[in-house]
């Protein structure tokens, strides 16, 4: 029990810690509910102190200091995947914005490709053997951690034991700054629009019994899961999960027991979720959690028989273009794991990549399925990628399909109010 004289001697206070961080230095921050908030204040707190530390991360929640305007000449946040406390920053130049495939993000970090001087994490108490975990998320910071100089936790008795590859030793370690803060918590999307039903229950046709499942969170997730009642034998690899996962486990719609890899299991980088959520994964064996490098290598998930990954979109074209991180020009998010499930679902064996939108934006004015994408819009994955997309009207099948029979396929997905306007624009184009 060495490790808890090791434990004690780190000890220190979240001020004390963060003046290992130098100017220049290259920052990681968990993210997601895993986000270390002491951490991030006190580090925020010594600003005048430093300059030109690039601090790095996915997709945070809650108060982020070091992006206000004011933090430029201190801070620059590089940003892996683009959220609400970090977009006006990025489009207005004070932070930067990484296209990278999710899978690829620790394999950089241990190339050294990605510097990584400091980690800044939200860890569970150790155990007896002094290992303590990454909760609900390992996602990219476990190999953030494993090729850092500095790895200042954050042990907090309210982050989940979850298992498989997700620890940590003290050893490990350079400060431990003990606190009792609560997790942010991400509940479910609550009410589902008929909308998103009616594309859940599309989507819903297209898994088969005894399918691996990709989703996300939201509303179409949401009514895909709640579309799944009929369903046997059903399994889980994915980016991550939230709360509406519990219910098809408990029902025996999910059973894991028909997957070709990891069977019996759930696999996950991470979650994002309520506090129900959290205690239903601590310490529970149906749950692996394992690095972003592993879960979303594509020709990891290719060995899940039938995988079917299911992602959203913020504009498709009528050849099958998917625009998923940004509008026109201004960065709206980020590349994450999208494509890695896509490619991986393409290479399943009776896998199914689908993509699924709203056919228009909420107000009904604009169609999210146009002819051509906005000046400047991201192709997030390309048009040979994609096989299915679903709106509330309907699936269009496009694999190994002409430009003028995706043209047709798009069109009949489309909002009813924007098809004679589609049609004509793919007839100037010779697709119609």
């Amino acid at each position: 029990m060495s490790w808890i004289k090791d434990y004690k001697a780190k000890r220190t206070t979240a001020a004390e810690a963060v003046k290992v961080i130098k100017s220049g230095d290259n920052v990681h921050v968990h993210p997601g509910c895993a986000t270390p908030i002491t951490l991030v204040e006190a580090m925020a707190s010594r600003a005048d102190e430093l300059s030109g530390v690039r601090v790095w991360h996915l997709l945070t929640f809650g108060p982020a200091p070091y992006m206000a305007p004011e933090m430029a000449p201190h801070f620059r946040h590089m940003a892996y995947f683009t959220g609400g406390n970090t977009r006006e920053a990025v489009n207005e130049g004070r932070a930067e914005y990484i296209p990278v495939y999710l899978y690829e993000i620790g394999n950089l970090m241990q190339e050294g490709f990605y510097d990584v001087d400091v980690v800044l994490c939200n860890l569970s108490p150790p155990d007896e053997h002094g290992f303590c975990s990454f909760g609900v998320g390992v996602d990219v910071t476990k190999p953030a951690a494993e090729n850092a100089q500095y790895v200042i936790a954050q042990i907090n008795p309210e982050m989940p034991r979850t298992l498989g590859d997700s620890f940590i030793h003290i050893r490990k370690l350079s400060h431990v700054v003990e606190v009792d803060e609560p997790l942010t918590q991400m509940p479910g999307a609550g009410h589902v629009s008929d909308t998103a039903m009616k594309i859940g229950q599309f989507i819903a046709e297209l898994i088969e019994d005894g399918s691996t499942m990709q989703m996300g969170i939201g509303e179409i997730p949401d009514a895909v899961l709640a579309s799944l009642g009929d369903h046997n034998d059903l399994g889980i690899h994915t980016e991550m999960f939230s709360d509406g996962v519990i219910d098809l486990l408990d029902r025996g719609i999910v059973t894991n027991a028909k997957k070709t890899l990891h069977r019996g299991k759930v696999i996950a980088g991470f979650v994002l979720g309520s506090h129900r959520l959290n205690e239903f994964i601590d310490n529970n064996p149906l749950f692996e959690f394992h690095p972003q490098n592993y879960v979303n290598d594509p020709f990891v998930i290719a060995q899940n028989e039938k995988q079917v990954a299911m992602n959203s979109a913020i504009e498709v074209d009528i050849t099958g273009q998917v625009c998923a991180d940004s509008i026109g020009t201004r960065v709206y998010s980020g590349f994450g794991g999208q494509v890695d499930f896509i490619r991986g679902a393409a290479y399943s064996k009776g896998g199914k990549p689908i993509i699924a939108l709203p056919s228009t934006t909420k107000d009904c004015k604009i169609s999210r399925i146009v002819n051509t994408l906005k000046p400047g819009a991201g192709v997030v994955t390309n048009r040979a990628d994609v096989h299915y997309v679903v709106t509330e009207f309907g699936v269009a099948s496009l694999h190994g399909r002409s430009l003028q029979a995706r043209a047709e396929e798009m069109i009949n997905i489309a909002h009813p109010d924007f098809r004679a306007e589609l049609e004509k624009a793919a007839r100037e184009r010779k697709l119609l």
